[in-house]
């Protein structure tokens, strides 16, 4: 199976080849991979940005321990989460919005959608919708390293940095906050050694 090849062939890409450019139609692919990443109710409560300007990603380093990949890489992709109730509730209109003009359903039922949505988050505690918009970004990032490996482009997920270092380099509005980065080129050189994972018994459980 091709797929599961690709995912054997990447790894945890440590420098990237510096000389190399990812071209802009392997990135749109990528970027589309994020769009269709599935969501809790479809709210898709993240924003990515795609960071090439090396000026601004030699910044972000700075606060993410010196680490080689961010200024080697040829991309930096930054996933943020949506940290507001306030903006959930805005997207929730808007998702309702979108509902009604691609379903032409009655509007009543996407009241109702709408309604039930808007209840779920109200009902979570900040802790809990914190934690639950966050964990969408990282949907979307499993589907990006995932779509990487399907390009034979390599990546590299991190949460190794500062996040409000971060967040104020790239200026972010007071409703989002960075949550992971993923940088993605071509590396440098080939792993040292073989890919290790746990065996099946220790991961899966068949009832």
């Amino acid at each position: 199976m091709p797929f599961l090849d690709n995912l054997n062939w990447r790894y945890a890409t440590k420098e990237f080849d510096n000389t190399r450019t990812v071209p802009t139609d392997k990135i749109d692919k990528i970027l589309e991979a994020i769009r269709m990443a599935p969501s809790s109710f479809g709210l898709e409560p993240l924003h990515v940005y795609i960071i090439k300007d090396l000026s601004i990603r030699k910044e972000i380093k700075l606060s993410a321990f010196s680490q080689k990949q961010i200024d080697s890489c040829s991309h930096l992709l930054v996933f943020c989460y949506i940290n507001s109730k306030e903006k959930i509730s805005k997207r929730i209109n808007d998702y309702a919005n979108l509902i009604n003009e691609a379903k032409k359903i009655d509007e009543s039922k996407s009241e109702k959608i709408k309604s039930n949505m808007k209840n779920s988050m109200e009902n979570k505690s900040s802790a809990e919708f914190i934690s639950w918009s966050m964990k969408q970004s990282y949907i979307a990032l499993g589907f990006a390293i995932a779509a990487c490996a399907e390009l034979k482009i390599d990546s590299c997920p991190m949460e190794g940095f500062d996040k409000k270092s971060i967040d104020k380099i790239l200026k972010l509005p007071d409703y989002l906050s960075s949550a992971v980065l993923l940088p993605i080129g071509y590396r440098k050189e080939n792993p040292t050694r073989p890919k290790l994972r746990f065996p099946n018994e220790d991961l899966f459980t068949n009832l």
